[in-house]
């Protein structure tokens, strides 16, 4: 049955067409905080992060795992006339319908937003897609690396000039568009809230990879000259970046004027200060090489730890570089709830990321850990009007899946 949740999105329910990334990432904010979402997953495989493995946890992909918890999991298949009238029935009662197929795909299917949208006036609709559904590249399929590519954020990312072009370790497409077609829902709900209407809500990992590159594109917007890489650094300000120590990395953000003086009185060189190539920002980034030159034998004089404890004490943001292991383990992201467990039906208690929203009325339950390929099928087709023989004939006729262990206990019922 649906699961009780007192989240601020309480009694909204979501249909969730979505796979891989950008797409669960949106539908897991949402069943965060409080929604009913209800995946629908494809036969025989399911989700593609099913397998985008190794590492496992069990049998199941860490993949999969971590952007799918907190929903029932059913499988349809869509290209039979039986599922198409099962995710129908679905729609009948839904509040949302999230999805990130291909451009057409669900057209082809008689499913598209137009098809549906006089069906149900009230429903909200949200695509993700790789570069929007308007404009020269609708078509093309959409994935984070080449958001990375075309956005420009590859070229800005990386040691220095002259090397190769660096995409970021995480898939910031991805995750922003996901975290933006949330957002999109969210507004989407006030308005209908306001209006009764329905709408569609799109974005893209195009249109989200490019709001990453606001102080980039300012500079271009000025100057006409497109900013390169300069590794840790901040192309505005200075010092902001990373810089080694006796054993280690710590980031230092002196750039403004107040934690420049402190950062080189902390430093014991407050001489610099009196620098005029230093006085203020503007003169630090114009000699920029002169002064990481000059600040950075200093700070291989310590520790990481040294470092952070001084500079901390001395107001100065400071921070070590952390692995992930390493922030898994950190008192402040444990503080936060950041690092969570929750409980799966056949590995038990599993790790998760929490969700960085809190609320001071409202709360976030991560409930429970991602369904196993079409382990909610027969509950939710239950819900939803269907009865025990009805969903037999539709295993039978390949119109659904369900989990193995759920077709054992049917079988013995």
């Amino acid at each position: 049955m649906a699961r009780n949740n007192a989240g601020p999105l309480a009694g909204l329910k979501v249909i969730d067409l979505t796979h891989v990334m950008a797409g669960p990432v949106c539908t897991l904010l949402l069943a965060d905080l409080g929604a009913e979402v209800i995946k629908i997953e494809r036969p025989p495989e399911g989700d593609d992060s099913r397998h985008m493995a190794p590492p496992y946890i069990g049998e199941e992909s860490a993949a999969y795992l971590i952007v799918n918890r907190h929903k029932r999991g059913i499988v349809l298949n869509l290209k039979h006339e039986s599922g198409r009238e099962a995710l129908l029935r679905l729609l009948e009662t839904a509040d949302v319908l999230v999805e990130n197929y291909r451009g057409g795909t669900l057209e082809k299917l008689g499913l598209g937003y137009e098809q549906l949208s006089e069906r149900f006036p009230s429903l909200i609709w949200c695509s993700i897609s790789g570069y929007g559904r308007t404009g020269p590249y609708a078509d093309r399929p959409g994935f984070d690396l080449m958001a990375q590519a075309m956005s420009g954020i590859m070229s800005f990312t990386g040691e220095g000039p002259g090397r190769p072009p660096v995409k970021t370790g995480a898939p910031v497409a991805d995750i922003t568009a996901g975290i933006l077609g949330a957002l999109g829902v969210v507004a989407a709900v006030a308005h209908r809230q306001r209006t009764g209407e329905g709408q569609r809500v799109e974005t893209s990992l195009f249109e989200a990879a490019i709001t990453h590159t606001f102080w980039q594109s300012a500079i271009c917007f000025a100057t006409g000259t497109s900013p390169g890489p300069l590794g840790s650094a901040h192309p505005l300000d200075a010092p902001y970046q990373a810089f080694q120590t006796s054993d280690g990395w710590a980031v230092i953000g002196a750039a403004n004027q107040a934690n420049w003086l402190r950062f080189v009185r902390a430093i014991d060189r407050f001489d610099l200060a009196d620098d005029p190539r230093f006085r203020n920002n503007v003169e630090r980034m114009r000699h920029f090489d002169a002064l990481i030159a000059a600040v950075s034998p200093e700070l291989l004089k310590r520790s990481t730890q040294e470092w952070v404890a001084l500079l901390d004490a001395a107001g100065v943001p400071v921070s070590p570089v952390l692995n992930v292991g390493e922030m898994h383990k950190d008192p402040q992201a444990i503080a936060r709830g950041m690092i969570a467990e929750v409980e799966h039906s056949v590995l038990g208690r599993v790790k998760t990321l929490g969700n960085p929203l809190k609320f001071s009325k409202s709360s976030v339950e991560l409930g429970r850990g991602a369904p196993v390929l079409g382990e909610h099928t027969r509950e939710v087709l239950l819900d939803h009007g269907y009865d025990a023989a009805q969903i037999a004939a539709l295993v039978a006729a390949g119109a659904i899946q369900c989990a193995e262990a759920d077709d054992a206990q049917a079988v013995s019922r």
